[in-house]
């Protein structure tokens, strides 16, 4: 199935202008074919003009045309076809400003290029026919001078509108999108609320009344059932356009029993690429905690958004880290904090902040510019 062209309407547009255009250039050819110096030459252009009308309009309206070498050979042929009319008019229709062999069908080919490739294509269109127009005439008069504000103008406006029709329709299609994965992640979320947590809030239950190694089973159980309920009431991640992508969902993913996750109510849209390591580097993070924090660890996971850059602070409840563990695990070749989280954060661009001490918990901060490239990536262990 072809895809939706939210410019289909302009085109359409650019095809009945042609043609009511040529009818004019028709009328104007019989109205002043007796004072031409060669009328012969004059019908004889009209009949090139009627056959690149005839290519142009179904090549419009088809789609095949609607490419760059067409366009751009329109510009070209109108402007060569309106340049015959210094063998065509006599030098006293020159001077009087009498209607070029082509009148207002040049008016065509900077709107056919502003639907295609927006304002600045419609502009130069419109100036390089302006252009014609003036070497045509041989003067730069008053009438050149209106002929390209208008031309030049037409192909900036249509441009306008073409880009933001463009725009428009891939919003929509993004908001149909956002709208179908809503739809069936509520979907989803009904039948594992009426199956999957249901067994696993029972094992749970079950497992803490049964004690041993039962409540061993109950505490993963419940530790699922809390990073189930996160996933199934989380948004789902969605990239626009333009190649952002929300952070918020990657993050809402990693809460547990004893992760809890705090992100804002509002959109925190960064590059596809800043996101994925972001997500990393705060598993990485996490997963440290898991290891080194020791039994019964707690950890918070709180996102900010402060316009110009991103913050994220994971900090724990654990042991902490004593001073030098981290250059000793460096000089063992044992490089995850160093490679796996400032490494990262080097690359992206931010900076990373380490408060710790023995017994008083782990936090990382790390700001990321929201802009790639924004700063030079450093780091900063402090508070040991």
């Amino acid at each position: 199935m072809q895809k939706s062209d939210a410019t289909t309407p302009l085109w359409s547009s650019v095809a009945i202008l042609r043609v009511v255009t040529f009818g004019f250039a028709v009328v104007a050819v019989f109205v002043h074919q007796d004072s031409y110096q060669r009328p012969g030459l004059a019908w004889i252009v009209l009949g090139v003009i009627a056959a690149w009308t005839l290519f142009t309009v179904p090549a419009y309206l088809l789609r095949f045309g609607r490419r760059v070498a067409v366009v751009w050979a329109d510009v070209a042929v109108t402007c060569a076809l309106m340049y015959t009319s210094v063998w065509i008019l006599s030098p006293q229709q020159m001077t009087e400003i009498s209607p070029l062999i082509t009148t207002v069908w040049v008016s065509e080919p900077p709107i056919a290029a502003a639907v295609l490739n927006g304002r600045t294509a419609g502009v130069l269109a419109g100036a390089a026919v302006a252009i014609s127009t003036g070497l045509t005439r041989g003067a730069l008069t008053t009438d050149v001078t209106r002929d390209a504000v208008l031309l030049m103008g037409s192909g900036f406006v249509v441009g306008l509108a073409s880009v933001t029709a463009r725009r428009a329709q891939e919003r929509m299609a993004q908001a149909a999108r956002v709208e179908a994965a809503t739809a069936e992640r509520e979907r989803l979320a009904r039948n594992i609320h009426d199956s999957v947590l249901q067994v696993l809030a029972r094992v749970r239950k079950r497992g803490n009344e049964l004690g041993g190694e039962a409540a061993e089973l109950a505490r993963m159980a419940g530790e699922q059932e809390v990073a189930l309920r996160s996933l199934v009431a989380t948004t789902p991640p969605e990239s626009s356009d333009d190649g952002l992508t929300d952070l918020r969902p990657r993050l809402q993913v990693m809460e547990t029993g004893t992760v809890q996750v705090s992100v804002p109510g509002t959109l925190v849209r960064l590059p596809g690429t800043t996101v994925t390591e972001l997500t990393s580097l705060v598993s990485e993070a996490l997963l440290n905690v898991a290891k080194h924090a020791g039994d019964g660890a707690r950890a918070w996971v709180l996102l900010e958004d402060l316009g110009d850059e991103v913050v994220i602070s994971v900090r724990d409840d654990g042991a902490g880290i004593p001073a030098g563990r981290l250059d000793q695990a460096a000089s063992d070749g044992r490089m995850g904090v160093a490679r796996s989280i400032r490494g990262r954060v080097a690359d992206l661009g931010g900076t990373i902040t380490l408060e710790t001490a023995p017994g008083a918990g782990t936090e990382w901060e790390i700001r990321v510019p929201v802009e790639p490239g924004g700063r030079k990536g450093r780091h900063r262990v402090g508070g040991v």
